[in-house]
């Protein structure tokens, strides 16, 4: 079950990955829409939140932050290591207990969060690839079978 995990973890940071390109594309970088930054940083930083959590920390990260475009790499490099160390160190069962944005308290499996941060980055994806469309940029593809077609 580990490998899958990492599978979906490496395909969300791959495509990940593809969009900040596109963000720094020379003859794009002036075009990037505001929403679509305003969605990626998001999608990062609640990584970032969701590390913390697995981690126990309850270190604050605003979650509607704009990123620097130039900073987004690093900040997704960081998450996908965070995480992928993670799913080789952790019991994928062991039950998390935290607070949401709001106070609330939950709790949530390894796996289960695991799996909700993949799902939220390819969710935030499809919202920028709409905004793409909307300004004339042809999108990121980052359907996973794609991604597995290409391994």
């Amino acid at each position: 079950m580990k490998e899958y995990f990492k599978q979906l973890l490496e395909y969300s940071h791959y495509y990940n990955l593809e969009i900040i390109k596109k963000f720094n594309d020379g003859d794009l970088h002036f075009m990037v829409p505001d929403r679509a930054i305003n969605l990626l940083s998001h999608t990062l930083n609640a990584h970032k939140i969701w590390n913390y959590r697995l981690a126990g920390s309850e270190e604050e990260v605003e979650l509607w932050k704009n990123l620097e475009k130039d900073q987004m790499e690093h900040a997704e490099n960081e998450n996908y290591q965070a995480t992928m160390s993670v799913i080789e160190k952790e019991d994928l069962d062991r039950v998390v207990e935290y607070k949401n944005t709001k106070g609330e308290e939950y709790q949530n499996s390894v796996k289960d969060i695991i799996f909700h941060m993949v799902n939220h980055s390819t969710y935030h994806r499809g919202q920028i690839a709409t905004e793409f469309r909307k300004e004339g940029i042809d999108p990121v593809v980052s359907d996973y079978v794609f991604y597995k077609r290409d391994k």
